[in-house]
């Protein structure tokens, strides 16, 4: 790998609120920031609907992404001062990784869409596999840009991306279950939802971290930094990641744009329908190589657009969807259980007997997730997990060596909810059958579902 880059006759520095500082010291990294690719996502939110339930989480994928540029230069500093390779095969860092590294932590979001995870889930679309188009295919400018460094190097760093980059220790600064992408977003998350819950001990934990043969581990020493990490991570993910209103405007989204994707495949669908951006999408005849342009082209702002104009268009649900996004009137949600899930098609039935079709006014959602996964022999990746350095060079896996971690590996966090239109708790407002509306509400108490047979006094 030819590994020589020009450097900056002056390093450049960007004030940053959660690393104070990101520091450029390769002209690559500044020609690849300066890629029309790359501003794209100055327009595209980390964290989509987010926003609307945490008014300051306004930042994008692009501060992130070099938020994790900067982890990683820091992590690749930490391991050549302290960790050199001195012999071939040894185990140790080789610098010469160090630009393959800083270019896939840099790029790794590259190909995330408008409303990322939303969009990406209604149409199909795969955010890393589109990253690793717009890194090897020849007409993007940050392709342009890596082959300054030779004609492979955009392709090593898409293996990267893809896990599949020979150097295990430079797929695990970005993917794996304590890397760069993970620590930035849990800092910079918690920094602009003004949530405290994401904060976590980063100079201690990157001061414990360490190359090995196969991969990155973390000194013993380090162990309560770590269980620090994974806590803080499990706290975000219950007081942010799942809150109730973002997943319930998640859901309208999800409803409007596959309303959309119905009108746009109707043979009669109005003349004045013209989502131009968004036609290969809506009519599932997207391809990657072929329509990578016109993806490029699609951001927040063009979404928010069309959301707009379609306020106005004849179709009564369209325009109905595309004004509660907008003016922001989430449906309510209630958790249900096993035990009541049985209930969902009569509380579905109600909806529609007051004038709501339930295929977009109603939506069951689960926000369960894992906040460590502990090692698994059949994960065909396994850097899945957290290893632990003893003094005396053998590995420990974390949850083996920590009871709080233990504690909280594998096991389910989150709820499911059923969610509906706020107006089946506000008939009066909208002229609905008050009748209807208060057997719906006897199914619902306290933001449950219950059997009203079983419903009990507070």
């Amino acid at each position: 790998m030819n590994s020589q880059t020009e450097k900056l006759k002056q390093e450049k520095v960007i004030r940053d609120p959660v690393h104070s500082h990101i520091y450029i010291q390769d002209q690559i990294i500044m020609d690849l920031i300066n890629t029309a690719e790359f501003q794209r996502l100055r327009r595209i939110h980390q964290l989509g609907t987010t926003s609307l339930t945490f008014p300051g989480a306004e930042h994008t994928r692009f501060a992130h992404s070099l938020g994790v540029y900067e982890i990683v230069r820091r992590i690749c500093n930490h391991f050549q001062r302290n960790y050199p390779t001195q012999a071939p095969n040894d185990g140790l860092w080789d610098d010469h990784e160090r630009l393959v590294a800083e270019c896939a932590g840099l790029l790794h979001d590259i190909g995330h869409g408008t409303y990322s995870h939303t969009f990406e889930h209604i149409f199909k679309t795969n955010h890393e596999a589109i990253t690793q188009a717009i890194i090897t295919s020849e007409q993007t400018e940050v392709n342009q840009v890596l082959r300054k460094l030779g004609p492979n190097f955009p392709n090593q760093v898409a293996s990267v991306i893809n896990k599949t980059y020979p150097n295990q220790q430079v797929v695990q600064m970005i993917s794996s279950q304590c890397d760069a992408d993970r620590m930035d977003y849990l800092l910079r998350d918690s920094y602009f939802t003004g949530a405290q819950y994401g904060n976590f001990d980063l100079d201690r934990i990157l001061q414990v971290m360490r190359p090995y043969h196969n991969g990155i581990c973390f000194k013993k020493s380090g162990l309560h930094a770590i269980e620090y990490y994974i806590v803080s991570r499990y706290q975000m993910y219950l007081q942010v990641y799942f809150h109730p209103t973002s997943r319930s405007m998640e859901v309208i989204l999800a409803h409007l744009l596959k309303r959309a994707q119905l009108i746009a495949q109707d043979p009669a669908a109005p003349a004045d329908f013209q989502p131009g951006l968004l036609r290969p999408f809506l009519t599932g005849t997207f391809d990657i190589q072929r329509d990578l342009t016109q993806y490029l082209r699609l951001d927040d702002g063009v979404l928010t657009t069309y959301f707009a104009t379609w306020q106005d268009f004849p179709d009564r649900i369209l325009a109905d969807l595309a004004t509660r996004f907008l003016d922001r009137k989430p449906f309510k949600s209630a958790k249900f259980t096993q035990q009541t899930e049985p209930l969902l098609p009569r509380l579905q039935r109600l909806v529609a007997d007051v004038g709501f079709d339930p295929a977009y006014y109603t939506a069951t959602d689960n926000s369960y997730n894992q906040p460590y996964d502990v090692y698994d022999p059949s994960d065909p990746h396994p850097n899945a997990q957290i290893e632990l350095m003893e003094r005396d060079g053998s590995l420990i896996e974390l949850s083996q060596a920590s009871l709080l971690v233990q504690t909280i590996t594998g096991r389910d966090m989150g709820d499911s909810r059923f969610f509906f239109p706020k107006e089946l708790f506000q008939p009066e407002a909208a002229g609905l059958f008050a009748d209807t509306a208060t057997q719906f509400q006897s199914y619902i108490h306290n933001d449950q579902i219950i059997n009203p047979k079983e419903s009990t006094n507070d």
